[in-house]
C-alpha cells in the first residue's frame, strides 16, 4: 500500500496520468517501467491486476516488439541472497489484486532494440487465460 501511495504521488508531482484497461471484471492497472540507465539491454515492468470476477484468471505470457524476449518472473530470497526465477505463469484470483511491483514479480524484457525515454509509450501484449490477448501500454517514467 506505501507503494502505491508513493507512485501516486510520484505521478501527480510528475505531471504524469495514471492509466488503466478494464476488461469485464478485470481491470489493468497503469503498466509502467523506469526510464533506461545508459545503453540498458533489460527493463522491469510493472502493473496491476485487479479481479472483480467471480473467476480466477492468469497471466501466462507477454510480448512486445521493443524486446528480443518478456517474461514473467519473480524474486525468492534465499539466505541474504534475493534470486531472480523466470515463472510460467501469475494467477490472478477472484475478487483479488495482483501487483507486480518492484522487488518483487514483474514482466522482464531482453534484448531492448534502444534504451527505454522517460515519457514514452511502449506496446505490449498481455496473454491472459480468460481474456487471451490484450494490447496495453507501458508509460516509461523518470526516476
Amino acid at each position: 500500500m506505501k507503494f502505491g501511495f508513493a507512485l501516486g504521488l510520484a505521478l501527480l508531482a510528475a505531471g504524469a496520468v495514471a492509466h488503466e484497461y478494464t476488461l469485464d471484471k478485470l481491470t489493468i492497472g497503469h503498466p509502467w517501467a523506469p526510464a533506461s540507465h545508459g545503453a540498458a539491454k533489460t527493463a522491469a515492468v510493472y502493473v496491476t491486476f485487479v479481479n472483480d470476477g467471480t473467476k480466477n484468471d492468469r497471466l501466462l505470457g507477454v510480448s512486445t516488439p521493443i524486446a528480443a524476449h518478456a517474461g514473467l518472473h519473480g524474486n525468492e530470497k534465499r539466505g541474504d541472497v534475493v534470486h531472480m526465477e523466470q515463472l510460467t505463469a501469475i494467477d490472478i484470483p477472484a475478487g483479488k489484486t495482483v501487483e507486480l511491483k518492484p522487488g518483487d514479480m514483474h514482466i522482464m524484457l531482453e534484448g531492448l532494440q534502444h534504451p527505454l525515454k522517460e515519457g514514452e509509450m511502449v506496446p505490449l501484449t498481455l496473454t491472459l487465460a480468460n481474456e487471451g490477448d490484450v494490447q496495453v501500454e507501458i508509460m516509461v517514467m523518470g526516476d
